[in-house]
């Protein structure tokens, strides 16, 4: 007999396999020889108490043997010459997806990337750290593997029934990751580890057949009749395919600004901005875990998550990364974007979070005349404003938490993960009124919530504008193909269909199943 149950455990005591046995038999009314063995499930944390839990989803087997892990693994095989060919634009999570989707349905994957290889990344990520220099095709949110792949490899969403998120986990282990990320209520892999899952999965796709072009860039589109005819890139390359996957991500200003050029339908949409705020992990660690000074070492470092509604609008944390570093997210001279990451083992000594504020394109009047880039201009009007109150080679503006709150500018600044620097400002010059404000009454009613948040030793970093993009690339509900060019499929964050690595990779699965229904009814 197999039975599941749930046990809350001290972390000390998940290490210890004889007292799990005592209490499983105790709770399931039987002897601890009854017990043959137990499998993990599902585990998570409850911080809710004074002492700090590890909740367990357990399969007890009862007088049977345990049953060896049988785990999935998805083949890919060699495709026939005469394959239909899909061009995908954009090799991030949904895109990749999307290729090894494809080939499991004998479809050829040809992937452009305005970016390099995920290895060859780190030199021009060095750079933005070291020096200040962008590079626009090269950066923390271009490039193979897309933006998750150096900012974080988080794997938590709320978007389950959007596709088969057990198939996305498994193909991740598949290709390197921890198999502690099946059981784990809020998985992550970690800026360390993802640039060799991304090139395993780039190499099943070439061997398959696949192709993957970096360092290609799309300039323009043939279209005619309602199709896309051809894909135009730099250096006079250009491919021809059945169908198109547009998975840019949300920083791909020039593919909106393309597509408003030529007539292809786009619209403005919601987003949101804010900030970054970084505290001493100690503190959120004694916040959340309830702990004197120092956590528990068997227990992680801790996050947190939180949502105010301030004047109707809502204000909440984005991306919290424990054991974490702010990074320079600009994918252009002139801008400044903070994101944030943590390595597998989130072992730094800060956290931060982006803590945002939700924008309606109602919100941006003062580019209205741009129609559906109303809502980007807004975007890049803050970014600019953030570059000049740092004054150049990406250094951020920032104020002490508190002092943000009061309205000052701070005489002196914390040390800050931010390897640019960050530099003291008026951060009002910077933030739209509407964020500004809401943010410095959102910061007070959590600093009453949370213990220590509202901290001297907190500092807030402009600026988080990238959380999702302000532009949608409408596509139709049944058939996920766009509704003026039969052949186009937006997919991802970028086109407004995603939120992160694990909704944006179940997206591209989806428009590849799509296109392959497409296909057989052409």
């Amino acid at each position: 007999m197999i039975r599941t149950v749930k046990l809350a455990l001290l972390p000390a005591e998940v290490l210890q396999p004889g007292l799990i046995h005592t209490q499983l038999a105790a709770l399931l009314g039987t002897t601890t020889q009854q017990i043959s063995g137990y499998r993990i499930r599902k585990r998570s944390l409850d911080a809710r108490h004074r002492s700090v839990r590890v909740v367990l989803t357990l399969d007890a087997y009862i007088d049977e043997p345990v049953i060896p892990e049988q785990t999935s693994r998805y083949e890919f095989q060699v495709l026939p010459s005469k394959a239909p060919r899909v061009v995908i634009v954009g090799a991030g999570p949904a895109g990749l997806f999307a290729a090894l989707q494809l080939i499991q349905l004998g479809i050829r994957p040809i992937l452009l990337e305005r970016g390099k290889d995920v290895r060859s990344r780190r030199r021009d990520l060095a750079a933005m750290n070291k020096e200040g220099l962008v590079n626009p095709d090269s950066n923390y949110c271009f490039g193979e593997g897309g933006a998750g792949t150096y900012s974080d490899g988080k794997l938590y969403t709320r978007s389950q029934k959007r596709g088969n998120l057990e198939r996305i986990l498994t193909l991740f282990v598949q290709f390197g990751a921890s198999p502690d990320i099946l059981i784990d209520a809020h998985p992550h892999i970690g800026t360390n580890k993802l640039p060799g899952i991304i090139s395993a999965m780039r190499e099943a796709i070439m061997e398959a057949g696949g192709e993957v072009h970096f360092e290609t860039r799309l300039n323009d589109l043939l279209v005619e009749n309602g199709e896309i005819k051809e894909a135009i890139c730099e250096n006079n390359k250009s491919f021809c395919a059945d169908a198109f996957i547009f998975a840019t991500g949300h920083s791909a200003r020039d593919i909106f600004h393309l597509f408003h050029r030529k007539g292809i339908r786009i619209e403005s949409k919601p987003f949101a901005l804010g900030v970054r705020v970084e505290h001493p992990q100690e503190i959120i660690d004694q916040a959340q875990y309830h702990c004197i000074q120092y956590r528990d070492p068997l227990l992680p470092p801790a996050a947190y998550s939180w949502v105010e509604q301030v004047d109707q609008r809502g204000v909440f944390s984005f991306c919290m990364c424990p054991g974490g570093i702010i990074a320079p997210a600009s994918t252009a001279p002139g801008e400044i974007v903070v994101n944030g990451w943590s390595p597998s083992k989130r072992n730094n000594p800060y956290a931060n979070s982006g803590i945002v504020v939700s924008i309606d394109p109602a919100d941006c009047t003062a580019f209205k005349k741009l129609g559906p880039l109303s809502a980007l201009a807004f975007q890049e009007d803050v970014e600019r404003k953030a570059f000049v109150a740092g004054g150049g080679e990406l250094k951020a503006p920032a104020a002490r938490l508190i002092d943000f709150c009061s309205g000052k500018i701070s005489t002196n600044l914390p040390d800050c993960s931010y390897l640019p620097g960050i530099v003291s400002a008026d951060l009002k010059q910077v933030l739209p009124k509407l964020v500004h404000d809401r943010l410095q009454e959102a910061f007070r009613r959590t600093g009453k919530k949370m213990k220590g948040y509202y901290s001297r030793e907190a500092v807030v970093v402009a600026t988080e504008s990238r959380t999702s993009s302000p532009v949608r690339i409408p596509r139709d509900r049944d058939t996920l193909q766009h509704p003026e060019l039969s052949n186009l499929f937006p997919c991802g964050e970028g086109a407004g269909y995603a939120g992160g690595i694990i909704s944006a990779a179940m997206d591209g699965e989806r428009v590849a199943l799509a296109i392959a229904t497409h296909l057989t009814n052409s």
